[in-house]
């Protein structure tokens, strides 16, 4: 057997335990060299996650500290810099976590293909899923273009057990040069926002893991009716960490299974919403223009508005439903927001303003630091009408009436919205921190008028929708 070099290429896998790449080299007992590349592909990101990106690139170069390796950060196109770290360190395997949408598959598959005539051992792992995307079949040996027979299906599968985190690896007695990550200057584009929304992230495996910890000792009892309810601590907020890889899904998984054997009465819930990840990489791995393209045939000629001064009220938080712009306005203090909330804010771009779930799709993917390329897609298309939903044409979210029954008490709207508040709190106040300083917004301006009457942006959609069928 070799004892050359390996090269493991860590993206959105940030972590040591439940990592299956990581726990195969460590048992080659070879010399290992971790890196990360700053690629096209990786700058290309939204500017919250490639900062949030940072922290967490961050993190795991502590965390392979104290197992004894060193993190390596090179800039440049992924292949060019595999090549290169290849011939300085002669190892003779590149190594890595499989990734699942559009962007990536084809930059891995470019790179495994170049190796390989290189003579170099590139080999990729799972990791990201609990099943691999093409491992979930209809009886036909298809793919599933609706969730619930989707779980049906994938709820039964075995899922391994996770791996545990090396204790210690062997490095390189001379380790490659490294750029610096503070040159790569991951949060430019965040400017002032980011000092606000660092105080919500949560960064690293460990934090990680004590997030997940807390959840199961608490809120996962109540999760089937808490979940919906955006001013309740009610969820696992594990988005983030999971979307880099912070912690393993495995892992995640088996902590839901246990809960819901010992009696649990959230813990199925929770799975399913598992389920729902799944689902969304499922889709992508199928049908990879669902991340650009309407993923339902006959869409393309609804009349969508474009980008417009609505969508921009919208992007703003200044739509005059309170609801929607408390959603918005927890995405840019937080760096996430609720997923009951996301729905009604996008039904609202989408149904009431009848703008297109692009302009939607891509302001998230800029704001949001749990973005994921494959939920981000489904989640527009099927609030939009045009993805895998089984009843798309009807469902048209009434903010107001979303916000009487998820926020009965206004906890969620008086977190956020400062207006009207002789004291509003950090959060509310921590908005106009953290947008742009040319939207002009302050504090104490008056609450706006709604942009549009809710009854008649439905009835709008309503019609476009029905044309649209008939």
């Amino acid at each position: 057997m070799s004892d050359a070099p390996l090269i493991l290429w860590f993206r959105r896998d940030l972590r040591l335990g439940d990592h299956p790449m990581l726990a195969a080299a460590v048992a080659t007992g070879r010399p290992l060299v971790p890196m990360f590349i700053l690629d096209p592909e990786t700058e290309a990101i939204g500017a919250a996650a490639k900062w949030r990106l940072g922290l967490s690139v961050a993190a795991q170069a502590a965390a392979l500290a104290k197992i004894g390796l060193r993190l390596t950060l090179r800039r440049g196109p992924a292949l060019e810099v595999l090549q290169a770290l290849v011939a300085e360190t002669e190892a003779d395997g590149v190594w890595w976590s499989r990734l699942y949408d559009p962007e990536a598959v084809a930059r891995d598959t470019g790179v495994k293909a170049a190796l390989k005539a290189l003579g170099v051992d590139a080999r990729s792992f799972a990791g990201h899923l609990t099943q691999e995307p093409w491992s979930v079949q209809t009886l036909q040996g298809g793919f599933y273009r609706v969730f619930t027979p989707f779980w049906k299906t994938m709820r039964d599968m075995a899922v391994s057990a996770p791996d545990p985190a090396p204790t210690r690896a062997r490095g390189m007695e001379v380790w490659p040069t490294s750029e610096p990550l503070q040159a790569w200057n991951l949060g430019a584009a965040m400017h002032r926002g980011a000092a606000v929304v660092a105080w919500h992230q949560t960064v690293g495996e460990d934090a990680a893991r004590a997030r997940l910890a807390a959840f199961l000792d608490g809120p996962l009892d109540q999760y089937g009716t808490t979940r919906d309810l955006p001013g309740v601590a009610g969820t696992s907020r594990l988005s983030e960490n999971l979307t880099y890889g912070e912690i393993g899904i495995r892992e995640v998984w088996h902590a839901a299974l246990r809960a819901r054997d010992e009696g649990s009465a959230g813990a199925e819930g929770f799975l399913r919403e598992l389920g729902w990840r799944a689902f969304s990489y499922h889709l992508i791995h199928h049908t990879p223009t669902i991340s650009h393209q309407n993923w339902r045939e006959g869409w393309d000629d609804f009349p969508w508005r474009g980008d417009t001064p609505d969508a921009e009220r919208w992007r703003r938080g200044m739509t005059g439903e309170p609801f929607v712009d408390a959603a918005m306005r927890e995405m840019y203090v937080t760096g996430t927001m609720h997923n009951r909330a996301r729905m009604i804010a996008a039904s609202y771009l989408t149904k009431h303003l009848m703008t297109h779930w692009r302009v939607g799709l891509d302001w998230f993917a800029d704001c949001l630091t749990d973005w994921d390329p494959a939920a981000n897609a489904m989640g527009w298309q099927w609030v939009a009408g045009c993805g895998p939903d089984a009843a798309p044409y009807f469902r048209v979210f009434n903010p107001a009436g979303q916000a009487d029954r998820f926020d009965p008490d206004q906890h969620y709207r008086r977190r956020f919205l400062a207006e009207g508040q002789a004291n509003p709190g950090p959060d509310a106040v921590g908005f106009f921190d953290a947008v742009p300083r040319s939207w002009g917004l302050r504090p104490g301006q008056p609450y706006p008028a709604p942009v549009i009457d809710l009854a008649d942006g439905r009835q709008r959609a309503l019609f476009a929708y029905a044309a649209r069928k008939a």
